[in-house]
């Protein structure tokens, strides 16, 4: 790849340690590095406030409703007392206006609170509205000496940053940070905050310039200013964010070189025309064409397949290794458990039983002479496709031409790991990274966008909807009769519990009551249980799974380790118990473990009779529709992207500002203004681009995790 020229214009006074900002030195910069991760001059500037306040509204007392989330009153103190002890202790201060009286409390900071507020003192007071017997209060409120005249002349938005308990009690609170952030802005020039972005980007959206928009984010002189500096800083963020990954994938587009697979052979068409269980859905046709040209292209592949629970992403995989075989090359493919290796080694095994195909599977219970068998196969290159766990990344496999690497429900292994497999061989292998956890849009846009994206957006004809209803406590014997129903038929059951506590120990007891209380439904002998948990020894795991497999055992009750990577198409009914307790995606991939076979299936949602609104919103969202996908925009709706299972970790969400889903309108706009540029610029060697090439540069630390090659 060729080396770009950069030009470093890195602003010498953001770079500065906060220990010399006037106001902070040592011991607080101390406090600011380990509480708020504030180590230079610029992490201050970027520690944005998370609200302004009016300053200039005060309210009266009369007026405060229960629908008020902050309230601002001008008070007198008519007494203070310290109620309970211990733990409970906490001190509350009456205060009243003309029009009526309220509390405030503390909990914290008791002695330095008695020792600041006085009786008969008037004080303007801010905080988060409660009430306690249905009088206001205000908890831990903020507090400052009022005189009427005061009103006059303040500032129109007070800025209010996140601190914490450790700081405030430090005389670090919200109003300190603003005091050091003011004195801060007061040291910078414009050349102190150069423009990064290209003069096209900025006309075309009319943004502020970026000098102005820090100035404006702490301090703005209207709402409508604020409002335009939020816009231009989200905007750069996501901007940037779209920039790096779409250069990471343009630049391997262009320049990584990979294995090429010229032909459709012998053992894919065989396949295809004779042993091809059931026709394959257009997307899935759609992905395998996908993979086709970017394999035969001389460049590397590196795509993301994600499909829901059940749309045939293994049948891809497996069209896959056979064009990698048809090549002359090996195929590897690598799953994040034993349970889940087993069952592709055994799903591939039996696809390919009629074909001259050498199939292994390696995982840490392998014994070491199949081990060393399985070694000398791969090095001597007549072991063509490998399947297997962590295993296959140690030094001793050694592949003669891996040519595809296929990784299944990639967020579970580290770069590292994934690293380790496409450095067995001389020109990096193919990489196709599967997952069955549905990515919303937005987020692959943002997250992924380093990687080629393919989706299997329906499922295989002939799979019957799973029929999703919610239960409460007080319907367990209905529930129960139910799956003694579906039992009597020839079915079987699934009954999962939560892991929820901090103590495994507490898991574990819950669940031992639970399997009594089933016990209790489903006497032996005429029902048998098998049990798996997360403390049960591998050996015993595997037995308890192998038990219900092959049918020996009606009811399967578990935690969620059977999430994923579990086949048993005659399993037609899942109840999840205590379901108020986990997310939505976990609940959706749960569900998926049923609906496997021709047979109708059923998810049973059981919860106990007090809902909050978010569980109850999950609940009403997975009874009403069976799109993985519709399901994962919700979750991001309602979770956030931080807590999107493996996105936390890719660094590339971690917006100091911008939120992908409350943004979507800014996400789509920097998506296109990204797409433009490098269209017409791809190497940005142009003049409007060169300061974004430097900026660029000076970052260049802040990668993408989902880079894999």
């Amino acid at each position: 790849m060729p080396k770009l020229f950069f030009i470093s214009s890195s602003p010498a006074i953001l770079a500065s340690p906060i220990e010399y900002l006037k106001g902070v030195g040592p011991q607080r910069a101390e406090l600011l590095k380990k509480e708020l991760n504030i180590f230079t001059f610029r992490d201050l500037l970027e520690h944005f406030p998370y609200r302004h306040i009016d300053k200039t509204k005060v309210n009266l007392i009369q007026e405060i409703t229960p629908a008020m989330e902050f309230v601002q009153v001008a008070v007198k103190l008519i007494r203070l007392d310290v109620v309970g002890e211990g733990r409970g202790k906490r001190l509350v201060a009456q205060v009243k206006d003309a029009t009526g009286s309220m509390e405030l409390v503390w909990f914290q900071g008791i002695n330095w609170i008695q020792k600041t507020l006085l009786p008969d003192q008037s004080y303007l007071v801010y905080g988060r509205l409660s009430f306690f017997q249905q009088t206001p209060q205000i908890v831990h409120p903020e507090t400052e000496p009022w005189a009427p005249e005061k009103k006059e002349g303040r500032e129109f938005l007070e800025p209010v940053y996140p601190t914490t308990e450790k700081l405030k009690a430090r005389s670090l609170g919200g109003r300190q940070i603003a005091k050091l952030t003011q004195v801060l802005l007061g040291q910078l020039h414009e050349k102190d905050i150069p423009e990064n972005l290209p003069d096209t980007v900025i006309s075309k959206l009319k943004l502020m310039g970026r000098y102005q928009a820090f100035r404006q984010v702490h301090f703005p002189t209207t709402a409508a200013q604020y409002k335009e500096a939020v816009k231009r800083l989200k905007l750069e963020e996501l901007f940037l964010a779209q920039l790096r990954m779409n250069l990471l994938r343009s630049r391997r587009h262009r320049f990584s070189k990979g294995v090429v697979f010229d032909k459709v052979g012998d053992q894919f068409n065989t396949f295809y025309k004779e042993y091809l269980p059931f026709e394959l859905t257009g997307a899935q046709k759609r992905v395998l064409r996908e993979i086709r040209t970017d394999t035969g292209s001389g460049k590397q592949m590196n795509r993301l397949l994600q499909g829901d629970v059940g749309s045939g992403k293994t049948i891809v995989a497996l069209l896959t290794m056979l064009l990698a075989i048809d090549n002359g090359y090996q195929a590897c493919l690598m799953a994040p458990t034993e349970i889940l290796a087993k069952q592709h080694f055994a799903t591939i095994s039996s696809l390919l039983k009629e074909m001259p195909v050498e199939v292994e599977l390696l995982t840490g219970s392998t014994k070491t002479a199949a081990r060393k068998k399985i070694a000398k196969k791969l090095s001597e290159g007549t072991l063509e496709i490998l399947i297997g766990t962590h295993a296959v990344i140690e030094e001793v496999v050694q592949f003669q031409r891996l040519g595809m690497v296929i990784i299944d429900e990639q967020h579970r292994f580290g770069v590292a790991q994934r690293a380790r497999l496409w450095e067995k061989a001389e020109i990096p292998p193919h990489v196709l990274v599967m997952t069955a956890t549905p990515i919303p849009r937005t987020l692959a846009m943002t997250a992924y966008g380093d990687l080629d994206y393919s989706v299997i957006d329906e499922l295989p004809p002939g799979r019957q909807p799973i029929t999703t209803v919610h239960r409460y406590e007080t319907q367990r014997s209905q529930v129960m009769s139910f799956l003694r129903a579906e039992i009597d038929k020839g079915r079987q059951v699934y009954i999962i519990f939560p892991l929820i506590e901090e103590s495994d120990k507490l898991d574990y007891e819950n669940l031992m009551r639970g399997y009594e209380t089933v016990k209790g439904y489903f006497p032996e002998p005429k029902y048998w249980i098998s049990m798996v948990h997360g403390k049960q020894p591998a050996e015993q795991k595997e037995q308890n799974m192998q038990r219900f497999v092959v049918g020996d055992t009606q009811i399967m009750v578990s935690t969620t380790v059977i999430e994923v990577g579990v086949n048993v198409p005659n399993a037609s009914v899942m109840v999840i118990e205590s379901s108020e307790k986990f997310g939505l995606s976990q609940l959706h991939q749960l569900r998926g473990r049923v609906g496997r076979g021709a047979e109708k299936s059923y998810c049973i949602l059981l919860s106990g009779s007090k809902l909050g609104n978010d569980a109850r919103e999950r609940i009403k969202i997975l009874t009403s529709t069976n799109n993985g996908f519709e399901i994962a925009e919700k979750d991001l709706e309602l979770r956030g992207p931080g807590d999107i299972e493996g996105t936390r970790q890719s660094g590339m969400l971690n917006f100091k500002l911008a939120n992908i889903v409350e943004d979507r309108p800014l996400v789509e706009a920097a998506r296109l203004l990204v797409a433009e540029l490098l269209e017409e610029d791809p190497e940005l060697v142009s003049a409007d681009n060169l300061r974004l090439k430097s900026f660029l540069f000076q970052q260049k630390g802040k990668m993408a995790w989902s880079k894999i090659s």
